[in-house]
C-alpha cells in the first residue's frame, strides 16, 4: 500500500492505495467521487475524462500513484446544482445529453478543450499552427473525438460547447 496525496476539487486528500490502482478506481471506489464514469476501462470512450493540473486525461489509463501531489478536478468540482459551471449550464440549455452516462466526461473534456484553445494550442483541424484556433464545429469535433456518446447527442454537445466558449470569451 502507498499513501497518495491529491488535491481533489480544491480539497487535499490522502488515501492508502495498492500501487496498481487506477486514478479512476481511486476516485470512485476509495474517495466516493462517482461522477467520473467507468465506460470502457480501456481509454477508448472518454467517460472517465478528468483534469489533472488543468489538462484533460482519461483516468482509467493512469495509476493513482503517478499523480501523487497533483491537482485533480472532477465534474463534482466544477459547479453545484445552485451554481452551475458555464459548461454545465450550456449542456443543460442545449440538451447536450440523453442518457447522461457520458456527460461528465464530455463536460470535463469540453472544459479542458476550451482551456487548450485559450492557450493557442492547435489541433489537427486548426487552420493555422500560429495564433489562437477558431472554435468551429470541425475544431470542436476534432478536439472532442476522444469522447463517445452512444446516444449520438453530438449536435447538441457541439452547440453547448460553442455557446459556453462564446460566453467564456465574452466574459474575459
Amino acid at each position: 500500500m502507498h499513501d497518495v496525496t491529491l488535491t481533489i476539487n480544491g480539497e487535499r486528500r490522502t488515501v492508502a492505495l495498492d500501487a496498481r490502482t487506477t486514478l479512476l478506481d481511486a476516485l470512485r471506489d476509495h474517495l466516493g467521487l462517482t461522477g467520473t464514469k467507468k465506460g470502457c476501462d480501456h481509454g477508448q470512450c472518454g467517460a472517465c475524462t478528468i483534469l489533472v493540473d488543468g489538462r484533460r486525461i482519461n483516468a482509467c489509463l493512469t495509476l493513482a500513484v503517478m499523480h501523487d501531489g497533483d491537482t485533480v478536478t472532477t465534474v463534482e468540482g466544477l459547479g453545484t446544482p445552485d451554481d452551475l459551471h458555464p459548461m454545465q449550464a450550456a449542456f443543460v440549455a442545449h440538451d447536450g445529453f440523453q442518457c447522461g452516462y457520458c456527460t461528465p466526461g464530455q463536460i470535463m473534456s469540453a472544459v479542458g478543450m476550451v482551456g487548450e484553445v485559450a492557450k493557442g494550442w492547435p489541433s489537427h483541424a486548426s487552420a493555422s499552427l500560429n495564433g489562437k484556433p477558431e472554435l468551429t464545429e470541425a475544431e470542436i469535433a476534432e478536439r472532442m473525438s476522444g469522447n463517445l456518446c452512444r446516444c449520438s447527442a453530438y449536435p447538441n454537445i457541439v452547440a453547448a460547447i460553442s455557446a459556453a466558449a462564446k460566453d467564456t470569451e465574452a466574459s474575459s
